[in-house]
């Protein structure tokens, strides 16, 4: 009676279950058992040719996974023969960094179980590219294992760490990019008749003063309107007017002490 195989979906569904498997595992289980044609009794790494795809494409194509994702990847005649694979993709090609590394088994270290390259993903073409933060690790048997009934590998897929620095500067290379862009759109437009009203659409900084400016005049406006409307019409000081001898009838100017003096010595010259 053959048992019943477990799929990645049940498995997702159980509490807890994170896979996580270390390399040794990956070398010694999974892609032996494969490799020499023994089934395993859960499925859970698909088998995809993934230079099919770019990277970002690749998480949605696992069976399982949340920041790793893994695939079983058949390698083409060119690579068994000892030529150079092919891992160019849509958008950009995996690059290997430095030279494969053997993975040796923790209860017996003198024996190595498998070997491991590590390659990252480059947008464009060879041999210009721009890095990406896409790594692959790439585990096959050694080349002194018996001969495999399927020439396969094992690919671990994931993102490596960016730093908080190297994400801002990438922000604002993408700002400079976006920004030349839009000049060269609007150099285009600038000639053309129908686009001779077109204006260019200012910073940021620039557009949030001219907005305060804006507010301030007419705050400002607002506020002589109603002061003139508040105007009160206040009427005009009348002054006293003086004709001839009109002045010396005003009782003010006689209370002056010089005044009443001269007052007293015309009454007795007059006497």
């Amino acid at each position: 009676m053959e048992e019943k195989r477990a799929s990645s979906t049940e498995l997702d569904q159980l509490p807890g279950f994170r896979f996580h498997p270390t390399e040794e595992e990956l070398l010694e289980f999974y892609l032996k058992g494969v490799v020499y044609g023994k089934k395993l009794s859960f499925d859970i790494i698909g088998t995809l040719n993934l230079y099919r795809h770019d990277p970002w494409e690749l998480p949605g194509l696992a069976k399982i996974g949340e920041r790793e994702w893994y695939f079983f990847v058949p390698r083409d005649r060119k690579h068994a023969n000892g030529g150079r694979p092919n891992r160019t993709t849509e958008n950009g090609f995996w690059k290997a960094t430095g030279s494969d590394r053997p993975i040796r088994s923790m209860k017996d270290p003198k024996r190595v179980i498998g070997l491991r390259k590590t390659l990252v993903f480059y947008k464009g073409r060879a041999p210009r590219g721009c890095k990406t933060d896409w790594v692959m690790n790439e585990y096959r048997m050694p080349d002194t294992s018996p001969l495999p009934k399927e020439d396969i590998v094992l690919c671990k897929i994931y993102r490596k760490a960016t730093s908080l620095k190297v994400l801002e500067q990438r922000a604002a290379m993408e700002d400079d990019a976006k920004m030349l862009q839009f000049c060269a759109y609007a150099t285009e437009t600038a000639s053309s008749p129908e686009e001779e009203n077109w204006q260019a659409p200012m910073p940021l900084k620039e557009e949030f003063l001219m907005e305060k400016r804006m507010e301030t005049e007419k705050e400002c406006e607002v506020s002589s309107r109603l002061q003139g409307d508040a105007k009160v019409s206040l009427p005009q000081l009348q002054l006293p007017k003086y004709n001839n001898m009109e002045w010396m009838q005003d009782p003010f100017l006689f209370r002056s002490p010089w005044l009443e003096n001269w007052t007293s010595y015309a009454n007795v010259l007059n006497f």
